[in-house]
């Protein structure tokens, strides 16, 4: 091939790569709390039995789910500003990844809902509870327990979705590498600095993620 790697360019650059790294991590970290609210939120109705809390629930996470999420990061960006709602780069792609994110959270939170015994419930109603107090108290706590390694598969694909708010311009690590690579033509070098950059990250994420479980396991 005639190709020599000189990661030469890359070094120079890599303060410029761990800026987008964090962050890359910064918006996900948002996106995924207010994400979580919106689809424990979102759970909750869907295994309700009004039909004016459920068939919402379903519309969103039906058309959110069946969406790209690039067609979503695009349409706030350029089609939001030209119905009124105007936002800047960085807070229309948090809009667009907590929404998403609330989607698929949902799901995974419904499939947790489902898994909590309903003789749970009547106990909390049999000592005085309130329905809320029940959900806060006992059915929110027991769910995330339950639903904790699906979490982490979650969490993990939501930070490399990331990635994609690159095509509007935020200086997150794609954007990072991609400006290296144009300014630089050092193609194989940045991209395998910036992959080993994404895999690491998703590996930590994973080993915290266990490490979560592990101390919110229930005794056997």
């Amino acid at each position: 091939m005639g190709y020599t790697l000189n990661f030469a360019a890359v070094w120079r650059n890599f303060d410029f790569l761990l800026s987008g790294l964090a962050l890359s991590l910064g918006l996900a970290v948002i996106s995924i709390l207010i994400g979580a609210a919106i689809g424990l939120v979102v759970a909750f109705a869907l295994t309700s039995r009004s039909r004016f809390a459920l068939v919402p629930a379903r519309v969103y996470v039906t058309v959110i789910r069946n969406l790209p999420i690039l067609v979503l990061v695009l349409f706030a960006f350029f089609a939001l500003p030209q119905m009124g709602l105007r936002l800047d780069k960085m807070k229309s792609f948090v809009l667009v990844l907590s929404l998403y994110s609330g989607a698929y959270l949902a799901e995974v939170f419904r499939a947790g809902l489902l898994s909590i015994p309903r003789g749970l419930t009547e106990a909390g109603l049999a000592i005085g509870l309130t329905g809320m107090q029940i959900r806060s108290s006992i059915i929110a706590p027991l769910m995330l327990r339950n639903v904790l390694p699906s979490l982490s598969s979650t969490i993990i694909s939501l930070f490399k979705d990331t990635s994609l708010a690159a095509a509007i311009a935020v200086p997150e690590l794609t954007f990072a590498a991609r400006k290296i690579n144009v300014e630089s033509f050092r193609v194989i070098e940045t991209w395998m600095v910036t992959s080993a950059l994404y895999v690491a990250t998703c590996f930590l994420i994973a080993a915290l993620m266990r490490l979560v479980e592990r101390r919110l396991a229930l005794p056997r």
